[in-house]
């Protein structure tokens, strides 16, 4: 919630400090370059040493980082408060993925999906907050949502009491002399991340379309006020909240791979119809591309975690870095795009971005060669 105020002001921020798309695409390249950047480095070395208190230090960038935006009097001081608040997230991610892991009672995709769904879920109540608080109030209310971080802080240092008093059981269960884990050869994992890197590509620059300019495309093309197409964005954010948690238990009963093809493949046809669609049709038709995009992360996920098991922070922290970096990178790329053609352009050439899960065909059965290897 209080990462997605970012993006969600944007109008305001856009007319406050009159900034052209180029610009309003670099503050999203900062926030998800250092959400991103950090992430793999923080996950290997929390998978060596864990550190159960890493998640309250996370949230205390994402306040500073809120603070700081709430007063920021120039440019550059947006700059730095966007670094804040992704520096924040790149220390939370892994160490909460893994805590996630650890509760998950063997059903890994439910537990991923829970974890992410919350992330989604406050990413759906910042533009409505924004539409309700920030847009009649002002930058400085931004202030406001510090008490909303001060309780995450609070209920992270009992999640990581909780972790730490699990670490033990866990190095008791290895020394115990777990079962050995049988890996697929080094090459063909490594074929197997690069085709979930493309896919998670063509994921998050679409998702970086929608984020950061729909709110500017609706006003653009249907001429509607701000905190109408805020309300919009909230319709969108909340389908892939849902969708997020669809992923995770759905795989864990049908196969992760399975998902990937629906999730990314199958959300082609209204991504294609989106940019003809008039106001009415362009609210449905983001409710379904909403719903079936987001359930690929955690299905995603999970699958890469099976591929090199036992590295669950390296993992995390390498697709949740890219991810974001995506996501930041889509999203100069595309504000810039806009400002050399228009926002309907964009959503134009986007549109084609999920026959890349077209490449899903590739992906190893990782499920079954467990299956196999049990029956031997």
């Amino acid at each position: 919630m209080n990462q997605s105020l970012l993006s969600a002001i944007y109008p305001i921020l856009k007319t406050s400090f009159r900034l052209d798309f180029s610009q309003i695409g670099l503050i999203t390249l900062v926030f998800q370059v250092t959400a991103s950047l950090l992430q793999p480095f923080v996950g290997t070395f929390t998978d060596r040493k864990p550190m159960p208190y890493s998640l309250v230090a996370g949230m205390g960038f994402t306040l500073s980082g809120l603070l700081l935006l709430s007063v920021a009097p120039r440019y550059g001081v947006l700059l730095i408060s966007a670094a804040l608040i992704g520096m924040g997230s790149s220390i939370f991610h892994p160490e909460s993925s893994r805590v996630a892991r650890l509760a998950s009672g063997g059903r890994h995709g439910l537990a991923q999906s829970l974890f992410q769904v919350g992330g989604n879920g406050g990413s759906a109540l910042g533009p409505l907050l924004a539409a309700f608080i920030v847009v009649p109030n002002g930058q400085g209310s931004i202030a406001w949502f510090s008490a909303a971080a001060l309780l995450g802080m609070t209920i992270l240092w009992r999640v990581g009491n909780w972790y730490k008093a699990h670490m033990a059981e866990r190095a008791k269960k290895k020394s115990g002399g777990a079962e050995a884990v049988e890996r697929l050869p080094a090459r063909k994992v490594a074929f197997a991340i690069s085709i979930l890197v493309v896919l998670i590509f063509s994921k998050y620059f679409y998702l970086a379309s929608i984020s950061s300019y729909y709110t500017f495309y609706l006003i653009n093309k249907f001429h509607i006020p701000v905190r109408d197409a805020q309300l919009y964005l909230f319709l969108f954010l909340g389908s892939t909240a849902v969708g997020t948690f669809a992923g995770g238990p759905v795989g864990d009963r049908i196969g992760r791979k399975y998902v990937i093809w629906v999730s990314i493949l199958g959300v082609l046809p209204f991504t294609l119809l989106l940019p003809y669609a008039n106001l009415r049709w362009t609210a449905v038709l983001t409710v379904p591309i909403g719903l079936v995009i987001a359930s690929a992360f955690s299905a995603i996920l999970v699958y890469a975690q099976e591929l090199v098991p036992g590295r669950v922070g390296m993992i995390s922290g390498l697709f949740f870095g890219f991810a974001f970096g995506m996501g930041g990178i889509g999203a100069a790329v595309l504000g810039r795009l806009a400002d050399m053609t228009s926002i309907g352009f964009v959503y134009h050439v986007c549109s084609f971005l999920p026959a890349l899960g077209l490449l899903t065909a590739f992906l190893p059965d990782v499920e079954q060669s467990k299956g196999r290897r049990k029956n031997l």
